[in-house]
């Protein structure tokens, strides 16, 4: 049996125009940080291309060695800026910083980690893999939604949000905003982008 986290986890589960609390478990990643406009950095491309030669890697010793087969999850992203107005209103993605990363199940351990790095990077003309690390991320509370269009409609439904739902939730932000890409941006018009938006928050003090 092949297992699909996207299936089985309740964290890859949104739902259009509903904006939903949930309370995400720590989960396992390879991470890879950088900074600058993701449609133009060489850094961000180098970053996506690293990360998959490492994510199959994995798939394919989890598979062999352990008989424990998988679904190579889906690209995810941290953003963030020093003036969270240049993400969700200027749009200045030259400000952006972020970490890509796809969730890798728990029971890939440190060794598989190193073993499948060192075997991208023989493979790769880049030295990005050397900077990608295996990290648990716990995120907790949570609010998500999911956006089908561009990643440059975001917008609209960020102020929603950031700005409307969240305050009259009683709830303020806390983590980085954080992004799950259902779609693979290279075969799908960007209309018909499937994109989990979360955002991890705490409840106000009363």
């Amino acid at each position: 049996m092949k297992t699909d986290f996207k299936k089985t986890l309740d964290a890859y589960s949104a739902r259009r125009n509903i904006f939903r609390a949930l309370v995400v478990p720590p989960l396992t990643y390879l991470m890879i940080d950088g900074h600058g406009d993701p449609n133009t950095a060489p850094e961000f491309a180098e970053a996506i291309g690293s990360l998959y030669p490492v994510a199959y890697a994995l798939k394919f010793a989890s598979k062999n060695d352990l008989g424990r087969d998988y679904v190579v999850m889906p690209l995810e992203a941290l953003w963030w800026a020093d003036n969270m107005a240049s993400f969700t209103t200027e749009r200045d993605k030259n400000k952006w910083h972020w970490t890509a990363m796809i969730m890798v199940p728990d029971w890939i351990d440190r060794s598989m980690f190193e073993v499948a790095v060192a075997s991208a990077d023989a493979k790769s003309n880049s030295d990005a893999s050397r900077r990608i690390r295996l990290e648990t991320f716990d995120e907790g509370l949570c609010v998500q939604t999911l956006h089908v269009g561009s990643y440059d409609d975001e917008t609209q439904v960020l102020d929603e949000f950031h700005h409307r739902y969240i305050p009259r939730s009683g709830l303020t932000m806390t983590g980085k905003h954080h992004e799950i890409y259902l779609s693979d941006a290279r075969r799908v018009e960007p209309a018909k982008l499937r994109t989990i938006l979360r955002q991890p928050v705490a409840h106000s003090a009363e």
